[in-house]
């Protein structure tokens, strides 16, 4: 079969970093159509500059990198410092990227993109907020049939959120792109922290990143350690948990993950709770299922595909 042909739309982030990889060393299966950056865990000239340097690292400059979204829909930027560092990539001393960024604006990408290639070719794989795909879809309402799926990164239901009680962060950040999305038809795939607070990179894993003794395999288990010490003290967890890359590996193999589709809707006006995912695990109302949410993961087997194909960069 030809590669599944995706945008990744993120805002690195040490997981969005690792997620990147992951797709760019398995060319055989994915082909990353181009990257799109939105402002979350760090302002946009972060995030885009961020971008451009996991593409350097994984010698793939062919990659076009475009800068979309600078702030979400009708509120203030809420970002991460406190978890990924002041520049997002904290961790690894990595030079400061050659690579051009695109002229072209990241939402204009993605809809020239999905209006050229074949109807439900392109798959949006979104690792951050949600404000370019939303804005996307309002400015250009006919590229929503047109997608494929979109296998994102977010929410949560058991495991409540990692920004308020109630709100995982990305879905925080930009609560109203997200109910854009979520309300969209478009087939949802989600790894909410459910999934993602199962793939903790324990030592003997990240371990086994640094033994493959590359300068990809040493910047990850350098990215971890780093990532890893606030997850460390908030949670008391054995390590950092790989949000982000939980994308890359279920377009490489859904089977490492279980879900159910069910209704998920997104709290856009509660001051208490905005930003929930309310997900409807037990189908206990009448809504229609609108998105895979997965709720387990075989740690193991996204361990040992995420540290082999890391090898191969």
């Amino acid at each position: 079969m030809p590669p599944r042909q995706i945008i990744i739309d993120t805002d690195p982030g040490q997981d969005d970093a690792v997620a990147i990889l992951l797709a760019l060393a398995s060319p055989d299966e994915i082909e990353v159509l181009g990257i799109t950056c939105v402002a979350g865990n760090v302002p946009l000239d972060l995030t885009a500059r961020n971008a451009r340097i996991v593409c350097e690292l994984a010698n793939r400059t062919d990659i076009g990198v475009f800068a979309g979204c600078d702030r979400p829909l009708g509120r203030d930027l809420v970002t991460a410092e406190h978890v990924h560092g002041k520049t997002g990539l904290d961790g690894p001393d990595l030079p400061d990227p050659q690579m051009p960024l695109q002229e072209a604006h990241a939402v204009d990408f993605i809809i020239d993109t999905l209006r050229s290639a074949p109807e439900k070719s392109v798959t949006l794989c979104p690792l951050g907020p949600l404000t370019n795909i939303a804005t996307a879809f309002e400015k250009a309402p006919d590229i929503v049939g047109r997608v494929q799926e979109i296998v994102l990164m977010g929410g949560g239901y058991f495991e409540g959120g990692n920004i308020t009680p109630a709100a995982e962060f990305n879905i925080y950040v930009d609560p109203q792109a997200a109910d854009i999305v979520f309300r969209s038809g478009v087939p949802l795939v989600v790894m909410p922290l459910d999934v993602t607070h199962k793939a903790l990179v324990t030592k003997p894993r990240n371990d086994a990143f640094r033994a493959l003794n590359s300068k990809v395999g040493v910047a990850v288990a350098q990215m971890t350690d780093f990532f890893e010490r606030f997850d460390k003290e908030k949670y008391g967890s054995e390590g950092a948990p790989l949000h982000d890359p939980c994308v890359t590996a279920y377009l490489l193999n859904p089977d490492l993950f279980t879900g159910r589709h069910i209704n998920v809707e997104i709290e856009t006006r509660s001051d208490l709770t905005l930003g929930m995912t309310v997900a409807d695990w037990w189908r206990v109302t009448d809504r229609a299922p609108n998105a895979l949410f997965m709720g387990d993961i075989d740690a193991d087997g996204f361990f040992d595909l995420l540290t082999e194909r890391l090898g191969r960069l």
